[in-house]
């Protein structure tokens, strides 16, 4: 069972500087090691476009949760879950600190708070999907599982979905698998999230594309593309690499591609604010401040 507060997981929006203050907490005090939370990182080959730490920083600092599935195979939450489990196991066997670092909100979530994770039900997903009226899917909801419904905003379509899913293929409520994302409850984890402006953030998005078009961005999403097995729906989703797919498809110009990864960029990083900040337990870092004052209020912050 894992120890209360001695594990703890950095979180933000992407771009904000996580991994650099990972990685400098984890150098200076060799107790913690570092377990990827990213959906994408997981992939091998998927380096540049996903920011994934350097040969020579995973030298320095154990990492753990990079390069474990090839692009063309699709990862779950569910199996992300047992993933992390088991490495935080073994990290905690050994006397050491697992420190998660990500900004994969769900998956965050699914690890601290062992989140109760429903299956999934393709055929009965792809029947509902039909019903091109989403208004009509919720009131489909609010017959077959109401808590469930009560829960989920009448316009996402995504997450009814996910609701009728669960509903109709396992023969029981979706709502039965627990409070749900939306609860925050006494966890095994110390939260702590570094958070920039909002402006702050748009330049560094920015930077940080024009570094990974010039570190050979392009170039990768057309080797993992060359590849027999292809890539995944779930890797091929990826930003950057998604909207550079359209281009080498002769879809989109070069700089339309880059333009519109860097818009969905900045629109994720929306997002992921959003969820972030619902979170009660999380500790807010600024990021804006001096790097070395930065890690010494995280490793205060994880004790």
């Amino acid at each position: 069972m894992m120890t209360f507060g001695r594990h703890a997981a950095l979180v933000g929006t992407t771009a904000s500087g996580k991994s650099a203050l990972a990685l400098a907490l984890a150098t200076a005090d060799p107790a913690w090691e570092i377990v990827s939370v990213d959906s994408m990182q997981v992939y091998r080959g998927m380096d540049i476009g996903t920011a994934k730490p350097t040969a020579e920083e995973q030298a320095a600092v154990p990492h753990h949760l990079l390069d474990v599935l090839d692009p063309w195979e699709d990862g779950t939450v569910a199996w992300f879950q047992r993933a992390a489990q088991a490495v935080i196991a073994d990290i905690e066997a050994r006397g050491k600190r697992a420190l998660l670092v990500g900004g994969t909100g769900l998956y965050v979530q699914a690890v601290v708070d062992d989140l109760d994770i429903p299956g999934q039900y393709p055929e009965a997903r792809a029947a509902i999907d039909e019903e091109q009226d989403t208004a009509a899917l919720h009131e489909q909801l609010v017959d077959l599982d109401p808590i469930a419904a009560s829960r989920v905003d009448p316009a996402n379509r995504r997450r009814i979905l996910r609701a009728l899913e669960v509903t109709v293929g396992s023969g029981r409520h979706f709502s039965s698998y627990g409070p749900g994302i939306d609860a925050h409850p006494a966890c095994a984890f110390t939260l702590v999230g570094i958070s920039r402006a909002p402006e702050d953030l748009v330049a560094r998005i920015e930077a940080r594309f024009v570094d990974q078009m010039a570190a050979g961005l392009l170039e990768e999403v057309r080797r993992l593309r060359a590849h027999p097995l292809g890539m995944s729906r779930t890797a091929a989703q990826a930003l950057g690499y998604k909207e550079l797919a359209a281009h080498l498809d002769g879809e989109k110009t070069l700089d339309g591609a880059v333009e519109l990864a860097v818009t969905r960029t900045r629109q994720l990083a929306r997002r992921q604010r959003a969820w972030f900040r619902r979170d009660p337990r999380i500790q807010w870092l600024d990021g804006a401040t001096d790097l070395n004052h930065l890690v010494a209020a995280l490793a205060a912050a994880v004790g």
